[in-house]
Parts: structure tokens; C-alpha cells; sequence
């Protein structure tokens, strides 16, 4: 039976203020507090709370028949509980449903997971905890940021104890292989993979209101036909989107959201189901490794890391950023961490890009990759600063021998933290079986004991020898010597000869 995966991204952006060379050192606030407010509520209004609403309408609908995905990244939690909570609200609210699973990812949205291993790990944790606060869910299924995936993050993601991750069905990697199968992690099996397909979800994310596409206008009978008629083998029909694809990329006018109504009622008249990522983790098998050498991404055509690295202005900015990484980590500093987050942002970098088209033209405040990679590159110089001004006296081995010892002891904690889980619950266990113990009838009542002192009537030895006396007895025991003696007789006969 196929299987729907439908998985939706909410992330925003944290817009910079034009910040000049010469505000360095005297002002350490590097965001437009204008900007950051009007562009969430401006998504909230327009996209997050009809989206959120129509899912609550289907699940309301549906039942336990329809299932979806969503992930969060820190920073845009942050801005929804400081500018739009009603998002979170409506997200509880579909959270209280049982239709949703909510997936882990960086807090920052950032390129952690490919510069610093410690950070990346972090960052992680961090933002797994801020999701049980909110929803009460340990999340058991990874997305990375932008949807990057290789096989050593892969790697790092399965011994960080996640189930599943997702990734996109590039081409490239794919090759004759379909993405409707589910995949493992070449260097752990443990890792299962969902690729995404681009095809499918760009349909719907990019392509359903352009009156050119030769499907336009697309309905949803149309749409659930299509993955109905996949090949009977290919199971599992990944389609991952950003949240905002919902009222932004798309707008309500184009009627999304009662497409987005329709879909399930079309797929279950043809028997495909919805499934969230950790059952299909659970239920399917997978198909094979997945080896990616190299980065890929669910971005611009070519599907790979260019639209945040592609230039030496991006791969700059990028490595100074991270050169901080270990220090950042171990301040105590509130106010450096949250802006550590809000600096390695995937968009900060996304518009130093020089790609064409890339992004879609939008830069924001900048007039140009050159001005964004300026402003950017003049903030990170003061917050540099702050950082060196914390710590002065370190050299580099002082550093590496501090990140050791904090490094072993959040370890040592980790490993502490997980035997008191252990002890905590064989402690229940033991009061689960006491309490039957106390509610079982008294032991004095099951006594064998006198059952089992029946051995002194088993110790009819005597009465037997008595027996063995008997006259038979001595008759079988020489016709038990006869044959021994004749042996004997036998062998002496041919040593004769």
C-alpha cells in the first residue's frame, strides 16, 4: 500500500540592520527589529495560521487517517513567541490532535553540521529540549538545515540516537535508483533515509499558480492520481515544503489551501495512506544503502551547497564565523550565544550569493551580494571582538585542553543522566512487583515441603537389596561373567597359536 509523507518546514529569517565599519566596537545590536516584527507577522497573517488552520480542518475531517510532519528552527520559534504566538497556539492545538510529529533540526537553521562537530551536536539538543517544552515530544526523526544531508553527517546524526533522517532525491545521487523507496546511512544502517521528491512537492510548492506549466490548473484528483499510478513496488511518496508555500510562494488566491482539503479524501479513494517519518522508519524496510559523498540540498537546480558556498565571499564569512565556534560554546554569555544563532542563519550567507536568479532576486536590504558580504562581514568583525575580549588569555592549547575537560565532563553528565533513567525505572519496576507481591495470597500457604520430604519412602533401598537376594539375582550376574571371561579366553587362545 503507498504511503503519503507529507512534511512542512517553518523557518524565518532574521533580518540585519545596516551596520558600518565604523559602528564596530561601539554597537553591539546588529538586527532590524522593524523588519524582523513585520516580516513574521506578515507570514503569520498570510500564511502559518490559515496553513495551520486548514491541517486542524483536516485532521478534524479525517481522523487519524491524515498525518503530517513539521519541524522548527529556534529562530523562528523565537520569533513566534515574541511576535506571533498564535502560531504556537494552533500548533499546540494540532499537536493535541495526534496528527503530527515534529521533527528535530539546528536551532540556528545554520551550517553547523558541516564546520564544528561539538556545535552542531549542541545545537541539536538544544533544540530537541525547546520541542518537548512546547509539545511534550522527544522528536525521534532528523531534518537538517536546507535539507543537507551526507554520509558523514548521516554518520553523526545516527550516533546522536535519531531513527531517520530526511534528504532530497537528487538526481545526481539517485541516479537510475526512485526516491518512493526508503534508503540507509552507507556508514550506519541504523540511519534511515526519505528522499524527498522534487518533483512531486515542487508541484505544489513552486508550480501550481504558474499559468505556463502545462498542468496548470492542477487538482487534486489529478494530483492523487499521479502517485496512484507510481509503479505498484514504489511504497513511500516523499513531499517536503516549506510551511509558507502555503499563502506565500502560493498565494490564498490561488485556491492552495482547498486543494490542500481535497488531497486526502482523493488519495484514500485510491488506497493511499498518510504515514508520519517515524512510522515509515518503523514499518518499512529499507531498499539499500545511500552513498553522497558530497553535500546535497533541496535548492536551485543543481542541488548541492552552491547557493550558500559558491562564492569565495561565502566560503570567507563562513570560515571566520565558525573559527569562533568552540569558544562561543563554553561562554556563559546569554546574549553572544543568541546572537551566535542568529548570524549563522542559512540566508546571511544565501544573499552573498552570485548565482543567477538565485533566491529569486530577494536580498533583502542589500543592493548586492558585495553589500550583503560588507554589512555581514563588519557585524561579524565586532562580535569577534567581543568573543577575544572574553577570553585574551587563552592560547590555542590552553583552549583545546578547557574544550577537553568540559567536553568529558557533559559526557561524563550525559552517561550519569541516562543511569539514573535506567535506575529510576528498575526502581518502578521493583515497586510494581512488590505491590503484587503484597496483593499475592501469604508464601506460608504454598508450601510443597511435605510433598518433598517423600524421599524417605523413596528410600526403599533396603527392600530392593532385600529383593536382589532373591535367588534370579545371582543367575543374571553370571550370565553377565560369562561373556566377560570368554573375551579373555579368547585372546589367549591366539597368542598360543
Amino acid at each position: 500500500m503507498k504511503t503519503v509523507c507529507l512534511y512542512f518546514e517553518i523557518h524565518q529569517n532574521i533580518h540585519l540592520k545596516r551596520y558600518r565599519f565604523f559602528d564596530i566596537g561601539t554597537d553591539h545590536y546588529y538586527y532590524d527589529d522593524y523588519e524582523n516584527e513585520r516580516s513574521i507577522q506578515e507570514t503569520a497573517e498570510r500564511s502559518y495560521v490559515p496553513a495551520l488552520q486548514a491541517l486542524l480542518e483536516m485532521s478534524a475531517r479525517y481522523g487519524s487517517y491524515f498525518k503530517c510532519a513539521i519541524s522548527l528552527s529556534g529562530s523562528a520559534i523565537e520569533l513566534l513567541e515574541r511576535y506571533a504566538p498564535q502560531v504556537l497556539d494552533l500548533l499546540s492545538q494540532l499537536n493535541d490532535t495526534g496528527c503530527v510529529e515534529f521533527l528535530a533540526e539546528p536551532y540556528s537553521h545554520g551550517f553547523s553540521s558541516m564546520t564544528n562537530r561539538e556545535t552542531f551536536r549542541e545545537e541539536v539538543k538544544r533544540l530537541c529540549k525547546k520541542i518537548k517544552t512546547l509539545f511534550g515530544k522527544e522528536p525521534k526523526v532528523f531534518r537538517n538545515s536546507c535539507l543537507i544531508y551526507s554520509d558523514e553527517i548521516g554518520a553523526e546524526v545516527a550516533d546522536m540516537g535519531f531513527k531517520g533522517m530526511l534528504a532530497e532525491g537528487a538526481k545526481h545521487v539517485l541516479g537510475w535508483k526512485s526516491p518512493h523507496f526508503v534508503y540507509h546511512c552507507s556508514r550506519n544502517p541504523k540511519l534511515k533515509l526519505l528522499l524527498r521528491d522534487h518533483s512531486l512537492s515542487e508541484d505544489i510548492s513552486f508550480r501550481f499558480n504558474d499559468s505556463s506549466w502545462s498542468e496548470y490548473p492542477l487538482f487534486a484528483d489529478t494530483y492523487a492520481k499521479w502517485i496512484a499510478d507510481l509503479p505498484e513496488d514504489e511504497q513511500v511518496v516523499n513531499i517536503f515544503m516549506e510551511l509558507c508555500a502555503l499563502g506565500i510562494f502560493q498565494p490564498l488566491s490561488s485556491n492552495i489551501l482547498e486543494f490542500m482539503k481535497s488531497l486526502p479524501e482523493q488519495l484514500k479513494e485510491r488506497g493511499v495512506v498518510f504515514s508520519t517519518p517515524s512510522e515509515i522508519c518503523a514499518k518499512m524496510k529499507s531498499a539499500g544503502e545511500l552513498g553522497v559523498a558530497y553535500p546535497t540540498s533541496w535548492v536551485d537546480e543543481e542541488r548541492d551547497l552552491s547557493p550558500w558556498l559558491g562564492n569565495d565571499m561565502q566560503r570567507e564569512a563562513l570560515e571566520k564565523l565558525y573559527s569562533v565556534a568552540d569558544r562561543v560554546r563554553i561562554c556563559n554569555d546569554r546574549r553572544l550565544k543568541q546572537d551566535y544563532d542568529y548570524l549563522q542563519a542559512s540566508n546571511n550567507f544565501r544573499f552573498m550569493s552570485t548565482k543567477a536568479n538565485s533566491y529569486g532576486g530577494y536580498r533583502g536590504i542589500y543592493d548586492s551580494p558585495y553589500d550583503a558580504f560588507t554589512n555581514f562581514m563588519n557585524i561579524l568583525g565586532d562580535f569577534n571582538s567581543r568573543i577575544n575580549n572574553l577570553y585574551p588569555e587563552y592560547e590555542n592549547e590552553e583552549l583545546n585542553s578547557l574544550l577537553t575537560t568540559i567536553k568529558n565532563q557533559d559526557e561524563e553528565l550525559e552517561r550519569k543522566d541516562k543511569e539514573i533513567e535506567k535506575l529510576q525505572h528498575l526502581l518502578g519496576q521493583l515497586e510494581e512487583m512488590e505491590g503484587g507481591f503484597q496483593k499475592a495470597p501469604a508464601a506460608p500457604e504454598v508450601k510443597p515441603a511435605p510433598k518433598a520430604k517423600a524421599a524417605p519412602k523413596a528410600k526403599a533401598a533396603p527392600k530392593a537389596k532385600a529383593d536382589t537376594k532373591a535367588k534370579p539375582v545371582p543367575k543374571a550376574k553370571a550370565e553377565a561373567k560369562k561373556p566377560v571371561a570368554a573375551k579373555p579366553k579368547k585372546a589367549t587362545a591366539k597368542k598360543a597359536k
